[in-house]
């Protein structure tokens, strides 16, 4: 009976410390996914799910520690100059992101991954942003506020609209404050509603050009072959021409020594 006691003890002790591992593993997931960034405040309903609020914290860096279950991340009135690659890839449920009113200067190549088929409504109005850069944009198919920056119109940007998957509407944002050529005069315009304007119209004439130059070198080439070609043939033929001119005085001086040993 006392060995079936302390066996019984052993076992419930082991029992006791793995449930107490296992509720403690839990609490720090569930902590980990649930809590809040620091500095920022976090709320949460059943409509809205759960909301990240950091704005007007002085912030230079995108928050790494944001909850991965937060449906909506307000970082406006903040110090950011980028975002990096993958900055919210660990955030699948993200439905909403602020970034407005910033100093946003660059966007990296894959800035928004992992946010394509979540991500609704994206606003990046009121930052310093001159290039558009399609592929920070990659898979994106939201709403997005690109208004109040200060975009530079050129054939790049002509070239990248096509390639991008945000809601057409969201384009409409993109006011040229300066343009390349300057003389096309797109300055105040919002480029999408120009569709007459062709920013590439220079690139083309340079290629233009280009390829005239091309043809132009290989026309002159061809033609440099045409005549020392012709120059080589007329002086093989002179040659030959005066090969056969001296063929029948050969023969008459022939005729003529046999004549005379005729008569001899």
């Amino acid at each position: 009976m006392s060995l079936l006691a302390d066996w019984l003890l052993r076992h419930s002790v082991v029992m006791c410390l793995l449930l107490h591992s296992l509720v403690l593993m839990t609490f720090c997931f569930h902590h980990a996914a649930t809590s809040c960034s620091k500095n920022c405040y976090c709320s949460e309903s059943e409509s809205s799910g759960k909301t990240v609020r950091c704005s007007n914290l002085q912030l230079t860096e995108i928050p790494q520690d944001i909850p991965n279950d937060t449906q909506r991340v307000y970082l406006d009135f903040n110090l950011f100059t980028t975002v990096p690659t993958n900055a919210f890839s660990g955030l699948p449920h993200l439905v909403e992101l602020d970034l407005s009113h910033n100093e946003l200067s660059q966007l990296e190549p894959g800035a928004f991954r992992g946010l394509g088929s979540s991500l609704q409504f994206l606003d990046l109005s009121s930052n310093k942003l001159v290039n558009f850069n399609p592929e920070s944009f990659e898979g994106l198919r939201a709403r997005a506020n690109l208004t109040n920056n200060p975009w530079h119109c050129d054939c790049n940007l002509q070239m990248a609209m096509p390639r991008v998957d945000l809601e057409p509407a969201s384009l409409t944002g993109i006011v040229c404050q300066t343009s390349d050529p300057e003389e096309i005069g797109v300055q105040g315009l919002a480029f999408l509603l120009a569709p007459d304007i062709d920013l590439c119209v220079v690139m083309k004439r340079t290629t233009d050009v280009a390829m005239l130059v091309v043809m132009f070198g290989w026309f002159t080439m061809v033609i440099s072959y045409l005549v020392y070609y012709v120059r080589a043939n007329q002086e093989d033929a002179r040659r030959h021409l005066e090969y056969l001119k001296s063929l029948p005085s050969r023969q008459s001086k022939s005729e003529e020594s046999s004549t005379i040993s005729t008569v001899v």
